[in-house]
This record gives C-alpha cells, sequence and structure tokens, in this order.
C-alpha cells in the first residue's frame, strides 16, 4: 500500500468514525461504498473488509472467517480503517451530544439519501 492509499483509508477510518459517533452510521453506509470508489474494491471485498475493521469480535468474527475464506477481506484495509474509525467516532460522539435532535435527524436522513443515490446513479 503505498502512502495515497493510506491517506485515503485514514479518511474512510475517520468518516465513518465520525459518522458513527454522530449517527451511529459507519460501516455499510459509509466504508462500503468508500472502499469501492475510493479503494476500488469489488462489494464483496468491501463488505468483508468493512466487516472485518468494525465488528471482527465479537460480533463479526464468523461473518469476516466467511469473506476471508473466500479472498474478500483486505486485513491491512480492515486495520487502517480501524485506527481511525475510534478516533473520529470518539470525538464526533463528543460533538454531537449539544446537537439539537431534528438537526440530527435531518442530517442522517440526508447522508443515507446522498449515499443511496450515489450508489444507485453511480457505476
Amino acid at each position: 500500500m503505498d502512502i495515497t492509499g493510506f491517506i485515503t483509508l485514514a479518511i474512510i477510518g475517520i468518516a465513518a468514525g465520525v459518522l458513527s459517533g454522530f449517527m451511529g452510521v459507519g460501516g455499510g453506509i459509509v466504508i462500503v461504498p468508500a472502499l469501492m470508489y475510493f479503494m476500488g474494491l469489488s462489494q464483496h471485498q468491501a463488505q468483508g473488509t468493512s466487516i472485518a475493521a468494525i465488528m471482527l469480535l465479537p460480533v463479526g468474527l464468523l461473518s469476516v472467517m466467511n469473506y476471508y475464506k473466500q479472498g474478500n477481506t483486505n486485513l491491512t484495509y480492515a486495520a487502517v480503517v480501524a485506527l481511525f474509525f475510534i478516533g473520529g467516532s470518539y470525538f464526533s460522539s463528543r460533538w454531537v451530544q449539544g446537537m439539537d435532535t431534528q438537526i440530527l435527524k435531518k442530517a442522517f436522513a440526508a447522508i443515507m439519501i446522498l449515499v443511496a443515490l450515489k450508489m444507485w446513479f453511480g457505476k
């Protein structure tokens, strides 16, 4: 992995962590599409890598094993995303505590719609 790939994965981890702390989302709605669009992974590879990054222990262990056996998990990518996810989720969860509920609800909906539209109309 080159420095650009590392930085891209770090940004994915931070974004997923921020959105996780901010809205309770992360893996499916942020990491999977980001790994596909920015790192060129297939849907299966992105899902396996996302699960490895955020759900490996304890809830995703068996799922990660299945993806890994089929060659659809990049453990290096998962480790970098997980590392930065931790920091992003910590700081955003502290920040969001003072946010108005209605603003938070609308931001959550907007992010889900934007990601859905990108996936629907994208490559």
